[in-house]
């Protein structure tokens, strides 16, 4: 069971295509200039049990404008084993969807974290939307991130020695 902050469906901002976007509760980077600092607090927000996150799923299966899942947040690491338990569950039900996920942690710190639950959920996304919000670094000219140090990398070709940036289209 994951605790969500909310849900956008049909959104055309967090990654590309139509995309169904889970919100996860709870962070712990506290970025100054976040645009959803209502995420941070572990204590709120509410529960997304297993019947609402297969109504979450058929509704995006049936749905034929959607290309893919996004998890963002919040950070979705930290609730890495119920997040990694649904996007088994989302992969098996659509397994032609790509999966995007946003984190604060960089691609380096999560492979340090050496978290078997970490290293699973990164074999089974497609985009790895990386990094701190940095507000001096803010930018309108990034695609998909808020600050020019966040990173797309394209986790299909990416390994623990060579990370392959996403390309942009």
């Amino acid at each position: 069971m994951i605790k969500i902050a909310g849900v956008q469906l049909e959104s055309v901002v967090d990654g590309y295509g139509i995309r169904n976007t889970i919100f996860t509760q709870g962070c712990p980077h506290h970025c100054k200039g976040c645009h959803n600092p209502e995420t941070w607090p572990v204590n709120k927000g509410k529960l997304f049990d297993y019947d609402q996150q297969m109504k979450f799923i058929n509704n995006s299966k049936q749905n034929p404008l959607i290309d893919g899942l996004t998890l963002s947040g919040g950070d979705p690491i930290m609730q890495v084993h119920d997040v990694l338990e649904f996007t088994k569950l989302y992969k098996k039900e659509i397994p032609h969807h790509n999966i995007w996920l946003y984190t604060g942690y960089t691609y380096e710190e999560l492979i340090e974290m050496n978290n078997p639950d970490v290293n699973e959920l990164l074999s089974m996304i497609d985009v790895l939307v990386e990094g701190r919000f940095v507000l001096e670094l803010k930018s309108l000219d990034v695609l998909f991130r808020g600050s020019t140090n966040q990173r797309l990398i394209d986790m299909n070709q990416t390994t623990p020695d060579n990370i392959v940036l996403l390309k942009e289209k």
